[in-house]
C-alpha cells in the first residue's frame, strides 16, 4: 500500500540557499520504493519534504539514508521548540488518495 512520509523544517536566517541546495541534492539520489519528493516551502523560512513510497516498509529501510541527509542539513536548522527538535516528521500508508 502507497505511504508517504512529512517533514517539517525551519531554516535559520541566511541558511536558507544552503538548505535548498543540499536538499536538491538528496532528491537526486536514487531511493529504492520511493516514488516522488518534493521540498515544499510552507511560510517564512519553513519547509516541508514530501515523499512518497511503494509501500511503509521502504521508508523504514530508507530511515538511515534519510537521517544522513539531515544530519548534513542539520546546521541550518532550527529548533522547533516544543520538544521537537529540528525536525517534525510523520509518515503513514494512505487511506485516501487522489491521482491524476
Amino acid at each position: 500500500m502507497t505511504a508517504y512520509n512529512v517533514v517539517r523544517f525551519r531554516v535559520k536566517p541566511g541558511m536558507e540557499d544552503a538548505f535548498i541546495s543540499s536538499q536538491r541534492k538528496s532528491l537526486e539520489q536514487d531511493m529504492p520504493g520511493g516514488l516522488d519528493a518534493a521540498l515544499i516551502k510552507t511560510g517564512d523560512r519553513t519547509y516541508c519534504f514530501v515523499g512518497k513510497w511503494d509501500r511503509f516498509e521502504s521508508i523504514v529501510a530508507a530511515r538511515p539514508t534519510m537521517i544522513g541527509f539531515l544530519d548534513e542539513v542539520r546546521p541550518y536548522l532550527e529548533d522547533l521548540g516544543g520538544g521537537l527538535g529540528v525536525t517534525d516528521p510523520v509518515s503513514g500508508t494512505v487511506v485516501v488518495e487522489r491521482t491524476a
